[in-house]
């Protein structure tokens, strides 16, 4: 197996968070950007949000839910990882599909380090070789191989995919700069992902100010949570048939100012007509429940109570139809 670097911290306690960004800063201080890439549902949204500690993209049981690059961004004394979330890579049938696809090419292209996500759970298939040899493409740019989800398995499931994934790398020509297994739902080694991801970023100061989490427009960010909801029960029937647009935010006029109110008027785009009673549910259910579940989530978003205006609109086949593409935001 040669000089395979797996760095694996299982004897010594989980380290959170809050150890690894404690730490004094040390030697200059580093500044740059990693993208998480994989299989769609590899787990990339869910380690961006544990690495930022807040929630900032989207994420659900589904694949293909990530269309915008959100940016997460940590701050450590010692730097600042903004984190880059493309959405998966995928062989494209649409025209939607292709876009997506010039967006994760483009990406990679610019970042400082990239994360290969493959899910400790799964072995690893045709999609894991594509993006692989995908990769390998990109001379330049150090890659980490994150094996996610490992909370999941026990540990010879693990070791076995730690060394295919080592042996995919060597089959392609390249060697990983490091080999990490985390599970973010358990906190384990996120810390020490971003200790690892750090020595690869290239000096220089913090490029947003202290408080960011991410770059997203707030109304994007509005809108995918909408989205996120919109498609928690109907996975199965619409999985990427649903976009979400935010139409307007307006502060309610005639309010105290110790009690703002938002008032945020937003359209979930389908398909076809025959997708609105699905998105609606029974007497209106459905649509209820999604406001009051993405209005939770906006108000801890913007810190502010909101009062969301939900319509359903048919934008016949979107996702083939480039001026409704731009439309919708992609």
């Amino acid at each position: 197996m040669g000089a395979m670097s797996v760095r694996n911290q299982s004897s010594e306690p989980s380290e959170g968070e809050g150890t690894s960004r404690a730490r004094e800063a040390v030697g200059p201080h580093r500044a740059g950007f990693a993208c998480f890439v994989g299989r769609p549902n590899a787990g990339k949204s869910t380690l961006t949000n544990a690495l930022v500690g807040q929630k900032v993209a989207i994420t659900a049981d589904q694949p293909q839910t990530t269309r915008h690059t959100v940016r997460g961004i940590v701050h450590r004394p010692d730097a600042q990882l903004i984190l880059v979330d493309t959405p998966g890579l995928h062989k494209p049938r649409t025209l939607l599909g292709e876009r997506l696809n010039d967006i994760v090419r483009t990406t990679w292209a610019e970042v400082d380090v990239i994360g290969f996500c493959l899910p400790a759970n799964e072995k690893l298939g045709p999609g894991d070789r594509f993006i692989a040899k995908e990769l390998a493409s990109i001379k330049k740019t150090p890659k980490i191989a994150i094996v996610t989800k490992t909370d999941l398995v026990d540990s010879k499931t693990l070791a076995e995919q730690l060394i295919a994934i080592d042996q995919l790398g060597r089959e392609l020509g390249f060697e990983w700069a490091e080999i990490v297994p985390v599970s973010a739902v358990a906190d384990q080694q996120v810390g020490l992902l971003a200790d690892l991801i750090v020595p690869l970023l290239p000096e220089g100061p913090a490029l947003y100010p202290e408080g960011d989490l991410t770059d997203e427009p707030e109304q994007v960010m509005i809108a995918e949570l909408i989205r996120e909801a919109a498609l928690e029960g109907v996975r199965d029937e619409l999985p990427h048939s649903i976009a979400v647009v935010v139409e307007e935010m307006l502060p309610r006029e005639d309010r105290p100012a110790d009690r703002p109110l938002l008032d945020i008027h937003a359209f979930v785009y389908i398909e076809r007509p025959s997708q609105k009673g699905i998105v609606i549910g029974p007497k209106g259910k459905r649509l209820k429940d999604v406001g009051i579940k993405s209005r939770k989530q906006i108000e801890a978003l913007l810190g502010t109570p909101v009062f969301l205006d939900l319509h359903v609109k048919v934008a016949k086949d979107w996702q083939r139809d480039p001026r409704q593409l731009r439309k919708l935001g992609f």
